[in-house]
């Protein structure tokens, strides 16, 4: 859990990269691609990521702009990194802002339960990795490169010079 305002801006800043990098990696073909008629498409979970960073944290009483409503499906891959990057730079300057470190303690309800200020903050990051997860199959299903996210994605592996581990 997150003890000071900069330790949550440091990981923030470092995850949200990850995430721009990943959703750069989309194109405007890919965003209809998705698993099974019933699951979202890559479109709706990169939308998804943009409107929860704004509806979780705005449950806490934090004040900032989302570009995007919740409906809002993206029409180009360019524009929902955009408001990605527009919607995570907002949260972070209002939480700068708004709370100090004597706030991360501060409780709320989120989803019928109570939680910290802190733990809402480590559940959004979460919250992304996982569904970044589910981008990347998606990426890799629509026959496009992604970057790689915590070491070396197979091809950046050859690209490094290093053998590809056998699979």
């Amino acid at each position: 859990m997150f003890k000071t305002i900069e330790e949550f801006a440091a990981e923030w800043s470092y995850e949200t990269a990850l995430t721009a990098s990943l959703m750069a990696a989309m194109t405007d073909e890919s965003l209809n691609e998705r698993i099974g008629t019933e699951n979202r498409t890559l479109g709706r979970l990169a939308s998804h990521l943009v409107v929860s960073i704004h509806e979780m944290l705005t449950r806490t009483g934090l004040k900032f702009e989302c570009p995007v409503d919740y409906e809002h499906i993206p029409v180009s891959a360019s524009s929902i990194t955009e408001a990605y990057k527009k919607v995570s730079e907002a949260m972070l300057e209002a939480v700068r802002a708004q709370w100090n470190d004597e706030t991360l303690l501060e409780q709320h309800n989120m989803y019928g339960e109570e939680w910290s200020n802190a733990f809402t903050l480590r559940l959004l990051i979460q919250h992304e990795v996982h569904h970044r997860g589910q981008m990347t199959v998606l990426l890799r299903q629509a026959g496009l490169r992604i970057p790689g996210m915590y070491g070396p994605t197979m091809e950046e592996w050859s690209e490094w010079g290093m053998e590809v581990p056998v699979v």
